[in-house]
């Protein structure tokens, strides 16, 4: 069988650690295959940079003496599968994706914000064509998500994905929780460690998990959703009151992303919960990320493990790689998108609401009252905590929509229009 030839767009942190792979494995490589799998081309804007870091062949980088271009790679009938590791989703990327597959060539990335945000044409192009798409790296890094939900499953029905999908918020809300920090010193201390970026952002306001998101959801369910459809709230207003709260109710604060099929309804969400501590995701700390399955006849299902790292995400890309190599000739993936996204407000949950009030009395009466009155059974309400003039406590509710909640705040607003001191933090309780 004709051997299959690899060439890498980008030879940075995760490019170079494919091209260690496939060049360092590649005979146990093969043999898994059952064809050979050769690393042909590498274009790399600084080759000389990537050679040294990488430890790797100048031959990869050069064609006949000359630096092998993006152009060669896409005009080369050899070639067989293009790894995308430039990153980013600008126009020039987006289009060289969409030409390594009209050029008849596989394609395997791991650019989520490419995928989920600019992704619609790709996926279509490489249906057309039934050429592969890889992207288990995309998501989770090394857990095996993609591939679980498009091979381990499709004997069952999918009823939802959640889980914990960003490696930095994780990482930050876990010294919150066990360390006592504040949220200032804990992204401070991620930063210092290597697990957020100077510019935190996509982690910390839900950025990169609805990436992660938005392509489970198209995978689970068939259901095209954008960035702005997606209902999202970040970890950055979360402080160790918060946390005190949660720890009240044996709970403990993650970012949870989540998406179920109910009624032929999808909703999506991605927002900080309150998670209660016999739930295995509780337990999930650090940099750690987790996906739960739940599947309506083989139940429930986790994977745990790194989501992020230059071995962990080209260990991905080189097990897409595999694949293709056994199963070239299978289509991508099949998009129905035959159902209707639901409004998030109207999941019902549990709910952990904490008030910063004007320290008053009769404020937890008043403000219990108007909860009362839209029909919210309260489970428990926490210990008031003073500041002089202000005080903080929260309620938890028995199971109710969103819309219901921001009711009752409404209520409580009405009845005393300068009682609360910052609009209340919800947080779903997840069981």
């Amino acid at each position: 069988m004709k051997p299959l030839n690899i060439a890498i767009l980008g030879c940075g942190t995760v490019g170079g650690g494919v091209a260690q792979i496939l060049t360092q494995q590649k005979d146990l490589l093969s043999k898994r295959s059952g064809r050979e799998i050769n690393l042909k081309f590498i274009a790399e804007l600084n080759p000389e940079a990537a050679i040294k870091r990488f430890s790797l062949d100048k031959k990869y980088f050069y064609s006949n003496t000359k630096q092998v271009s993006i152009e060669e790679i896409l005009n080369d009938n050899d070639i067989d599968v293009v790894v995308e590791t430039m990153g980013g989703k600008s126009d020039f990327v987006h289009n060289t994706c969409l030409n390594v597959l009209k050029n008849n060539k596989h394609l395997v990335t791991a650019n989520k914000a490419l995928l989920a945000e600019r992704g619609s044409d790709i996926f279509a192009e490489a249906e057309n064509r039934k050429l592969q798409l890889g992207f288990e790296a995309a998501v989770c890094g090394a857990i095996p998500i993609i591939k679980g939900i498009k091979e381990s499953f499709t004997g069952d029905i999918i009823e939802s994905v959640s889980g914990i999908m960003n490696g930095t918020s994780n990482y930050i809300l876990t010294q919150m929780q066990l360390q006592n920090l504040d949220f200032s010193e804990a992204l401070k201390l991620a930063q210092q460690n290597g697990y957020a970026e100077a510019d935190p952002s996509l982690d910390i306001n839900g950025g990169d998990a609805s990436h992660k998101l938005i392509l489970l959801t198209k995978l689970a369910f068939g259901k095209k959703i954008s960035m702005d459809e997606l209902s999202v709230v970040g970890i950055e207003d979360i402080n160790t009151n918060d946390m005190d709260f949660a720890k009240e109710i044996n709970a403990s604060i993650k970012l949870i992303c989540l998406t179920k099929l109910k009624d032929n309804k999808i909703y999506a969400m991605v927002r900080p919960m309150a998670v209660k501590n016999d739930n295995t995701l509780s337990n999930v700390n650090y940099a750690v990320n987790a996906v739960r399955l739940d599947n309506k006849y083989s139940g429930t299902h986790f994977l745990i493990g790194k989501g992020a790292g230059s071995t962990e995400t080209a260990m991905s890309i080189v097990s897409d790689i595999v694949f293709i190599a056994r199963h070239h000739e299978v289509a991508t993936f099949n998009e129905e998108d035959k159902y209707v996204l639901g409004d998030a407000k109207e999941v019902c949950f549990p709910y952990l609401v904490s008030f910063k009030t004007k320290n008053l009395p009769g404020t937890t009466g008043l403000i219990t009252t108007c909860i009362g009155r839209q029909g919210i059974n309260i489970e428990t309400v926490g210990h008031n905590r003073f500041s002089g003039e202000t005080a903080d406590f929260s309620i938890e509710t028995d199971e109710c929509c969103l819309k219901t909640i921001e009711q009752a705040i409404e209520d409580i607003k009405r009845e005393n229009k300068d009682l609360l001191l910052q609009e209340p933090k919800i947080l779903p309780i997840l069981y």
